[in-house]
């Protein structure tokens, strides 16, 4: 049995509850109060952060590495693309999403003095994904993929973060209620999650 240590509104990890719920397999949520957090975890993650995922002698901490370790270990439905060129393709998307969109989520969530600046610039680079959807249904193409449970949970968060954009970002938003309305991605919100949209 996968036990995954998840922060009921930490957006990395509502990516591996995606992943998990879109695999459809046996798994343990463990929800962690990120304002009191338990002493296992600690023992757990060095860093003493989450999402963890645990299974047998085997932890892992980080959300890409768990993502793609589950995706591998459960291979239907496919979430990363199966051919070589096309999942180098897609993990280099991902690690320059991390770098130039994700990276802003911190000082957002802890309430920085940077705080909207990173709002300004997460909503500058979401702006600049928006054609891609005019021509296609997910990030990759037609199908559902890696990227798009990356990404899922920021765009549900846009309003509890105070991120505006504007009307061009339309096709975006669209986007967005397709992945919203899939039943992997309604079954890993949390109560907490559903609360932060109206």
């Amino acid at each position: 049995m996968m036990n995954l240590y998840s922060g009921t509104t930490d957006p990395f990890s509502h990516r591996c509850r995606i992943v998990l719920y879109e695999k459809g397999m046996d798994f343990q949520i463990i929800d962690v109060d990120m304002f009191n957090k338990p002493e296992e975890l600690a023992a757990v993650n060095p860093h003493n952060r989450v999402p963890v995922l645990v299974e047998r002698d085997l932890v892992l901490y980080e959300p890409n590495i768990i993502n793609e370790y589950i995706d591998e270990r459960f291979p239907h439905p496919q979430l990363m693309p199966p051919d070589p060129i096309m999942r180098a393709r897609a993990r280099q998307l991902l690690s320059g999403m991390e770098r130039e969109i994700f990276s802003f989520i911190e000082p957002i969530e802890k309430n920085l003095k940077t705080a909207d600046k990173a709002k300004k610039e997460i909503g500058a680079r979401l702006t600049e994904l928006t054609p891609i959807f005019s021509k296609q249904k997910f990030m990759l193409g037609d199908d559902f993929s890696m990227l798009d449970v990356a990404v899922a949970p920021l765009l549900w968060r846009l309003d509890h973060y105070g991120i505006e954009l504007n009307k061009t970002a339309a096709p975006l938003m669209k986007y967005a209620e397709r992945i919203f309305s899939r039943q992997g991605f309604i079954d890993a919100l949390t109560p907490s999650e559903k609360a932060m949209r109206k």
